[in-house]
């Protein structure tokens, strides 16, 4: 056996001496395949490679040294162009825009969003929003027209105003385009409530609104702007009346269902005229359990707006709080409801008892300016006050 393996390898190597030029041409033959086939690989390959994105930014001297003039982009860089960059971010968090199509719920949401961040990333100027909650026309705008006259940019205005009026301020007024998305209240009825957290809402949309007042249609002011300014933004608590009235006014209109949450000791009555700071102001519109407690147990005999954020801020947050009203009114006749100021009672006598007549406690020390606000005036007051205004208020011609 061994024998014939050498015997059919001779063989093949004399072949091979015999015929040289067959043995060059299938060495050729197989650089040939070697080459083509090294090639194909390497062209599948290098487009493969394309396709797959790659996990990291390669560190070239281009990638390095990025040219001076950069390919225009959407967004402004902040070291660039700061100016820019501060109008769009004051775009967002000020809205200048008051009409939306969020329902309450998305509001609320939206209106609850706190920043963590103390710094603000542009220079900004606190302001006070009024919030007015009245039916239909605004009575005494000119009046307000007169306090607002040359403090823009200080104040921000929000109405709640019935879907059925359909009248619109004059476009100069500061009134105009500052109705929000309304829905109808109800005296007495929940509604009432969840208008006045339409409008904190609808004003907490604006980060530069640090302090918030409540007023109606019969509300005036009882100071010019520059004092209501500072009195309010200058305060270290929030202005929200509230007391245990044990009669059947107060206690007798809690629902012994609203236990373990609210107990009957805990149950407050106050104005719902309130005033107070941004942060409880998000605390009100943020919450829910509370509210839904008063949707489900205060119905039209209990006044919800009567008792729902006396109660709600006496038992959360009552060292933040006042425990007053700064909207005076008259509660001496007894009632349902307030008296109201006739054309003839508005006197200078009067005005100025409503101003400074009273004894309060303001940032720990004693003061005559308990009320910056008065109500219930009748429309027909509105000729009297606006002449009495430059001499007792200190505002106006």
């Amino acid at each position: 056996m061994k024998q014939s393996q050498q015997q059919l390898q001779l063989q093949q190597t004399a072949m091979l001496l015999i015929h040289p030029s067959s043995s060059k041409l299938l060495w050729i033959l197989s650089s040939v395949l070697l080459f083509g086939f090294g090639l194909a690989l390497g062209i599948i390959t290098s487009s493969y490679l394309t396709t797959i994105p790659s996990p990291l930014p390669l560190q070239t001297s281009q990638s390095l040294h990025p040219p001076s003039s950069p390919p225009p982009s959407t967004l402004v860089p902040l070291e660039h162009h700061p100016q820019e960059r501060v109008e769009i971010l004051k775009e967002y968090i000020e809205s200048k825009e008051v009409m939306h199509d969020m329902n309450d719920e998305e509001l609320l949401w939206r209106a609850s969003m706190v920043p963590h961040r103390r710094v603000v990333p542009y220079e900004r100027v606190p302001k006070v929003a009024f919030l007015f909650l009245t039916r239909g026309p605004l009575a005494f705008a000119p009046l307000w027209e007169m306090f607002f006259k040359g403090h823009q940019g200080l104040f921000s205005i929000y109405v709640h105003a019935d879907p059925s009026f359909n009248e619109s301020a004059p476009n100069d007024s500061v009134f105009f385009g500052r109705r929000i998305p309304s829905k109808v209240v109800r005296w007495g009825e929940l509604s009432m409530m969840e208008a006045e957290r339409r409008l904190l809402a609808n004003a907490l949309l604006d980060f530069s609104n640090q302090r918030f007042i409540l007023l109606s249609e019969s509300c005036i002011p009882l100071f010019n702007f520059p004092t209501v300014y500072s009195y309010l933004i200058n305060s270290t608590v929030s202005h929200v009346q509230t007391f245990d009235d044990r009669g059947p006014n107060g206690r007798g209109r809690y629902n012994k269902r609203m236990r373990p949450m609210i107990k009957l000791e805990q149950w407050r009555k106050g104005s719902q005229w309130f005033e107070m700071d941004r942060s409880l102001a998000v605390e009100i519109v943020s919450d829910v359990q509370y509210f839904q407690l008063f949707e489900k147990y205060c119905k039209p005999s209990c006044y919800p707006d009567e008792h729902y954020i006396p109660t709600y801020v006496s038992m959360k947050f009552g060292e933040r709080n006042s425990n007053r009203s700064l909207t005076w009114v008259d509660w001496s006749y007894g009632g349902a409801h307030p008296v109201r100021v006739w054309r003839m009672g508005v006197t200078i006598e009067f005005l100025n008892r409503l101003r400074s007549g009273s004894t309060c406690s303001y940032n720990g020390a004693n003061t005559t300016v308990c009320f910056l606000f008065a109500r219930k005036f009748l429309p027909n007051t509105l000729w009297r006050l606006m002449k009495f205004a430059p001499k007792v208020m200190r505002f106006g011609p």
